[in-house]
């Protein structure tokens, strides 16, 4: 019989987490399986060998997009289109580091070979070089020196922090939820799968196509930012007299304002970037509960259930007024 490894091992083995996998699988991108005398996902060879190659195209800047065409079509015609996509990025990269490389070793030549030449001439007054850099396709350049260090040090910040520009301000109307908690390993994915099926048993979106669905970790100690969560639970939006069914809880919440951003590239450290945000925020002030610390909203939920839409997740930190 051919041997299975858990998500446990699965993600130990090839440092991923089991969000990132359960988004390769809504991706379509690979398989798991259900045994009987074993109650989590499992995983086959094939899926295994599918799991390598991602990672492999992943570190090759292949985009997930591109990856699920590339197994969806598995002519050669396909792969080599986006492997000679990629090959022009890197070279139209490759050149524009070159030419940089170039105007830095002109740099070095002009400074070395006259004792009375500035820094500031060397780097703003040179026709040549301005007119090169023009031509890069990375980034533009503003040849005043105030604002080029302006512009390097809100690039150096904006890979450590959100602007209020990226932080979205919503309110979250009261409702009622259907709610199902679910601990141990890959809670996040059982308590998905249990209101899911109920969303489809209960033909909940032909009846509220509006419905909203929310999830949260509510382990007893955090796990930490991008850990796996020891307890988590999955609301829907329901109608009010709506009945649920024994394994699930219905829950009335009475709504509030948050601090909203997309989740990236399922970057979970951007939980913590919103942290600091609202921590720095002159406006806001925390208002985070025992009960409710903040919310993941599926976005575009009725999609994701109808047409298998992908997965992406809103990040939302609740928040009050100062004062």
């Amino acid at each position: 019989m051919e041997q299975l490894i858990t998500i446990s091992q699965l993600t130990k083995e090839f440092n991923v987490s089991t969000r990132m996998l359960r988004h390769y699988e809504k991706m379509g991108l690979i398989k798991s399986l259900r045994t009987e005398d074993y109650a989590y996902r499992v995983y086959d060879r094939q899926a295994i060998i599918r799991l390598q190659q991602i990672i492999v195209l992943r570190k090759l800047r292949i985009s997930l997009r591109d990856i699920g065409l590339i197994f969806d079509n598995p002519d050669v015609a396909t792969a080599l289109d986006v492997f000679m996509q990629g090959v022009n990025e890197i070279n139209d990269e490759m050149t524009a580091l070159e030419t940089m490389r170039s105007i830095l070793n002109r740099f070095i030549v002009m400074l070395k070979e006259s004792s009375d030449v500035s820094l500031q001439k060397v780097l703003l007054n040179d026709e040549i070089v301005r007119g090169t850099l023009s031509t890069l396709s990375i980034t533009k350049f503003n040849f005043k020196e105030d604002k080029l260090m302006d512009d390097l040090k809100q690039a150096s910040e904006k890979m450590t922090k959100l602007n209020d520009a990226d932080v979205r301000i919503v309110y979250i109307p009261p409702m009622t939820f259907a709610a199902y908690i679910a601990s141990g390993e890959n809670c996040e994915g059982k308590a998905g799968d249990a209101i899911d099926q109920f969303v489809k048993d209960t033909g909940l979106l032909d009846i509220k196509p509006d419905t909203r669905s929310f999830g949260f970790d509510c382990s007893e100690e955090f796990p930490g930012i991008g850990m796996p969560s020891q307890q988590y639970q999955v609301w829907v939006s329901i109608p009010d007299d709506m009945e649920v069914p024994d394994n699930l809880k219905k829950i009335h919440f009475s709504g509030g304002n948050y601090a909203a951003h997309v989740l990236m590239n399922w970057d979970f450290e951007m939980w913590r970037y919103l942290y600091e945000w609202v921590d720095a925020n002159d406006k806001y002030d925390f208002n985070a509960s025992k009960d409710y610390p903040g919310f993941e909203e599926r976005l575009n939920y009725y999609n994701i259930i109808k047409n298998g839409s992908e997965l992406q997740l809103d990040l939302l930190f609740p928040i009050k007024l100062k004062g």
